[in-house]
């Protein structure tokens, strides 16, 4: 993101955004919590142009290949570039512009009862493309399943959790303080999702179908992506034919403060369009797509 000098009432992670509707400055007093400012929608995402080009570009080069996650991740990062106001968040009852563009999302190390997860999350620019998308995202988890490093978020709760349980309270209500005035030490969140741009939970790689998910109140976290088990849905003509064709469901869950109606109904349908048209992941994430 492009660096701009820091004002009174900004934050290290977020320009204070004075010039907005008396609405969205209001309504952080009236709805304190992120979490009662909820907005959840769900999308089916036609699948068929997505698998033809992973298969294709996967042939190509069977040794380096690309997931199904890594690209709606990209496609993901690519909507927050073109559509700015997904990327806001709600502190300390101001709106704020986010300094910065993350992806962070829960991987579990190995799938059996008792394997562990791990809590990750990387920073990417405003021209990264998929090929940077996916080398980000095969570090991180090489990382933590190959390597076994130990992300920056579980090693700071396995400290405090040694803690005695009322000291441990007196530092979460500590932690909770400084969250609201945006003086978490950098240390202690940089790794951490509920500070992310996007919070993915991947349920489709568990065999879940997509669901509700709350947002969080720590942190500054305003939209979280729940993506389901992907399977043959039907699709309807304008002549009422039908064809079944694979298809995902992607649940969306967002603070309905940081932007209005149609700016989520666009941006939602640019994700849309991006998946359908995957080629165009291939291009820097600030290059303008045209999908009226």
């Amino acid at each position: 993101m492009e660096k701009k000098k820091r004002r009174f009432g900004d934050r290290k992670d977020g320009t204070w955004l004075r010039d907005i509707d008396s609405l969205h400055r209001m309504g952080p007093y009236l709805l304190r919590n992120r979490a009662d400012r909820e907005a959840f929608m769900e999308e089916t995402i036609d699948l068929t142009r997505a698998k033809e080009y992973l298969a294709k570009k996967n042939a190509a080069k069977p040794e380096f290949t690309y997931s199904l996650f890594q690209l709606i991740c990209s496609a993901i990062v690519k909507t927050l570039v073109l559509r700015p106001k997904m990327n806001r968040f709600i502190a300390g009852r101001r709106v704020y512009q986010r300094n910065y563009l993350s992806v962070a999302f829960v991987a579990k190390n190995s799938f059996h009862d008792d394997g562990a997860e791990s809590l990750i999350m990387f920073y990417v620019d405003e021209d990264n493309t998929l090929d940077d998308m996916h080398d980000l995202m095969e570090k991180k988890l090489n990382e933590v399943r190959k390597q076994g490093v130990v992300d920056n978020s579980t090693d700071v709760m396995d400290k405090l959790t040694r803690m005695p349980r009322p000291l441990l309270a007196v530092v979460s209500r500590i932690l909770l303080i400084l969250d609201y005035f945006g003086r978490v030490p950098y240390g202690l969140i940089k790794e951490e999702p509920n500070y992310s741009s996007i919070f993915l939970t991947n349920l489709g790689s568990i065999s879940l179908n997509a669901a509700y998910h709350h947002l969080n109140n720590f942190g500054t976290n305003s939209v979280f992506i729940i993506i389901g088990k992907k399977g043959p849905l039907p699709f309807y003509d304008k002549q009422g034919n039908v064809e079944m064709r694979d298809s995902l469901k992607i649940g969306i869950t967002l603070d309905e403060l940081i932007a209005d109606g149609y700016y989520y109904s666009r941006s939602i349908k640019l994700f849309k369009y991006l998946m359908e048209h995957p080629a165009l992941l291939e291009n820097p994430a600030n290059e303008e797509v045209k999908y009226d």
